[in-house]
């Protein structure tokens, strides 16, 4: 079976014409929405992202507008999506296009993907549906369609098996709708051929599928690499004096990056409540306080990792006499202007 031998765009493209999703993003040609709606995406459910493409774009209306805002207010309006690091990027990238490029997005895929934080998926993206450019996207929508519709059991996480996917929709891609064809293979894969129970019934593909005929839905895509899962334990410490706490900003690399947290002792083992205010003590250059609560245990699940957090909020007698570094103080009352990781919301939210 070839790639072309049963017209595969022009059953896609129909299929899309009857179901493809109405969303925000597609409503327009300007890439700087069309990248802006793409970084969201990278990570992130349709359903999550939206209300954080709304927030963005009305509070940053053009990529200027971006480039001239300071990073915190980006990382805050940000917080809740994870991976920090895309939000800084997106800064990154916006002051790139309004300083030294004159506000003018490349109009090429190859161009698009010198941009900081962008991809070959993301740069596919944009040049094709901004710029009508007859250039295939990629992401994990495709290849669970693609794998499935043509039985390729070559993992997907491995060179072979991503070469075999990328040639597939490169020969079948129609160069008067590409924009339309890779948002079809987005909307197909997300909806029709999803990842658990698939619509097999309702697929304009059923008659053609090799996964369908020979019963391998379960098992495509194959991956040959399986993430290995970390428990993590965070202990935090809410250290209070005077109605201002302590606060720690975090490292520039590392999950969370560049976000605001409490003073914290990370462990891969469960510490004894004791053991830990001693260690507390010893860490944070306190000796008198009172402990007023402790919170129950969070979880927090991140792609490789499983997050255990609790929080021990501790007044203070008397305040430490100097701070660790990127420690400092901040008032209660301000501390929901600052940009926090989900977690850290999440407990202040519900303390």
């Amino acid at each position: 079976m070839t790639a072309n031998s049963h017209n595969y765009s022009k059953i896609l493209l129909a299929w899309y014409d009857q179901n493809g999703r109405d969303l925000p993003w597609r409503n327009t040609r300007d890439p700087y929405k069309i990248w802006l709606s793409e970084i969201i995406l990278q990570q992130t459910r349709v359903d999550q992202g939206m209300a954080y493409y709304f927030a963005f774009t009305d509070q940053f209306k053009t990529v200027k507008d971006l480039a001239n805002a300071p990073q915190e207010a980006v990382l805050k309006t940000w917080q809740g999506l994870g991976y920090y690091s895309r939000a800084r990027n997106l800064h990154a990238t916006a002051q790139e296009i309004a300083f030294n490029r004159n506000g003018e997005f490349p109009k090429s895929a190859k161009e698009l993907k010198e941009l900081k934080g962008v991809g070959p998926y993301t740069s596919a993206a944009i040049a094709s549906i901004a710029f009508g450019e007859v250039i295939p996207v990629v992401d994990g929508n495709v290849y669970r369609w693609i794998t499935r519709l043509f039985g390729i059991e070559l993992p997907i996480d491995q060179k072979d098996g991503q070469k075999a996917v990328q040639e597939i929709v490169e020969a079948i891609i129609p160069h008067d709708r590409p924009a339309d064809f890779n948002q079809a293979m987005m909307d197909f894969g997300a909806t029709l051929c999803s990842q658990k129970k698939p619509n097999c019934e309702a697929c304009p593909f059923k008659q053609y599928c090799i996964a369908t005929e020979n019963q391998l839905t379960d098992i495509l895509p194959i991956k040959a690499k399986k993430t290995k899962v970390q428990t993590v334990y965070l202990n935090y410490f809410v250290l209070e004096h005077k109605k201002q706490i302590i606060m720690k900003q975090r490292p520039d690399s590392g999950i969370w990056a560049g976000l605001n947290d409490f003073p914290l002792i990370e462990s891969d083992q469960k510490i004894e409540e004791t053991q830990l205010i001693d260690q507390a003590e010893a860490k944070f250059i306190f000796s008198e306080g009172k402990l007023l609560s402790v919170s129950p245990q969070m979880k927090h699940l991140l792609s490789h990792r499983k997050l255990l957090a609790q929080f021990y909020w501790i007044q203070l007698h008397t305040p430490p006499e100097y701070l660790p570094e990127d420690h400092y103080w901040c008032a209660i009352e301000d501390l929901d202007k600052k940009p926090l990781p989900k977690l850290i919301e999440n407990y202040w939210k519900t303390r």
